[in-house]
């Protein structure tokens, strides 16, 4: 909802009250066109102009699309506006549309994107996500719900448990794939694809297509329709980058010096790896400046409850690993501090990207150590050009600045840490990939072991 409106404030006039809908939003029903202009929209993004007419045809549609092109009413729209030709009351457990997101923190977001644009029309909704107690999700599923939204990892241990069955899905999404594939969701994808009908409509959704993804999509859609949004290349340039060349045991000192100036109003500070997200707390707190953290070990109320009092002003400073940033979506961020560098050049675009919003200035600011030299380069060749570098700060370090060093091996994504990906906790011993961390130790069918899916991979 909030994606939509800053890259409508990005693109759209100034809108005066008698404006209507235009472009590919005066094809919707009233209903979903009362509820666009509510939220005060005029304007179809790009991805929305590309995506919605062949959605409503019922085309199967593959999309490489990032966080605040206005994808998620891309999708919603159409899809609502196709189940309310038949507003049928839906059977229980069995959902009439399926969407799969790879966090908690995404799932949640659809959902209110759904009860957005869907508050005139007849239909349900729900959201499924592991890390609290299923009963209410239970519940609502016994009511019947058009539309389920769910993390993979809860979604087949309710299937296991018999409350949900896909045999009635008309319309399956698949968002952030890319992710998905990242966290090792691959499988479980594959497990519900199996259990939903041939014929269906199928939308699958990237921030990138490399040629894995892709050959993934062809095993899902019929005959699709591609649309390609690029990364919003003018939001970067608005971005104050600088890198700042700092000692490994200086990195916390340096956050500390920099978050004591008061310009820093709002801020998100990244790092590779949970345990340094929670240490990272630690060391601000103790220099009273106030801030929380989410990763992959909070709960899901500890994350929800740090999450809304830093969008409330609590906490000036929310400190966040990759996987449970990715979907976050916050007002007002100046500033996003690269506390690590990311193992992946995309994922320093992707993080940035947070700040410079609607139209805005911010600033990125990337400590470097000898040891994640070698990260910033491909950094800057994505970039075309080099981050500035800050020599001036008391902490810099001249060996950082000149390091040749290969990068360091954190396993499959930083021993579980900040990527999201699943290193040597997931495998069996004698070296074999297998499902050991998903069940516990158990045999493949306990349920227990499924529940713990959500807390250690879906939920994160």
């Amino acid at each position: 909802m909030k994606e939509q409106a800053r890259a409508q404030t990005a693109r759209s006039a100034p809108r005066t009250p008698r404006q209507q809908p235009q472009g590919v939003f005066a094809t919707l029903i009233p209903e979903l066109q009362r509820a666009v202009e509510a939220e005060g929209y005029v304007r179809p993004t790009p991805i929305q102009e590309k995506c919605i007419l062949h959605l409503l045809d019922g085309r199967d549609l593959l999309g490489s699309a990032q966080t605040g092109t206005g994808k998620t009413a891309a999708f919603i729209l159409p899809l609502l506006q196709r189940l309310s030709r038949n507003s049928r009351r839906p059977h229980k457990g069995t959902p009439r549309a399926l969407i799969l997101a790879p966090t908690r923190e995404l799932a949640a977001q659809i959902g209110e994107s759904i009860h957005t644009y869907g508050r005139f029309l007849r239909l349900s909704h729900t959201v499924v996500f592991g890390g609290v107690n299923q009963f209410r999700q239970v519940k609502a599923l016994n009511r019947g719900v058009d539309v389920l939204v769910a993390t993979p990892g809860r979604l087949l241990d309710l299937m296991e448990q018999g409350y949900i069955h896909l045999d009635e899905v008309e319309v399956f999404i698949l968002d952030e794939v890319d992710r998905m594939l990242d966290m090792g969701f691959i499988p479980d994808i594959k497990k519900v694809l199996a259990e939903i009908p041939a014929e269906r409509q199928t939308l699958f959704f990237s921030a990138t297509l490399p040629p894995k993804i892709t050959e993934l999509a062809r095993t899902m859609v019929h005959d699709p329709v591609q649309v390609t949004i690029a990364p919003d290349r003018p939001a970067v340039e608005r971005i104050a980058q600088k890198v700042l060349f700092v000692g490994k045991k200086n990195k916390g000192a340096l956050l500390v010096s920099l978050l004591n100036d008061r310009q820093i109003e709002k801020a998100i500070v990244f790092t590779q790896m949970k345990h340094a997200a929670n240490k990272v707390v630690e060391r601000l707190l103790g220099a009273g400046i106030q801030a929380t953290a989410i990763h992959g070990n909070k709960s899901q109320a500890a994350r929800t409850k740090a999450l809304a009092g830093f969008k409330r002003g609590r906490f000036r400073i929310l400190v966040a690993t990759d996987v449970a940033a990715r979907g976050l979506d916050v007002d007002d961020i100046t500033h996003v501090i690269n506390y690590d560098l990311p193992m992946e050049a995309e994922t320093y675009v992707h993080r940035i990207g947070r700040t410079a919003r609607a139209g805005a200035n911010g600033d990125a600011i990337s400590f470097c150590c000898a040891e994640t030299r070698a990260y910033l380069r491909p950094i800057e060749r994505l970039l075309g050009k080099p981050v500035p570098a800050d020599m001036g700060h008391e902490y810099h370090c001249d060996d950082a600045f000149r390091s040749t060093a290969p990068p360091p091996k954190f396993g499959r994504g930083g021993g579980g840490g900040g990527n999201g990906r699943r290193g040597n906790a997931g495998r069996r011993p004698g070296g074999r990939a297998g499902r050991g961390r998903r069940h516990g130790g158990r045999p493949h069918g306990s349920r227990r072991g499924q529940r713990r899916s959500d807390r250690s991979r879906g939920g994160r």
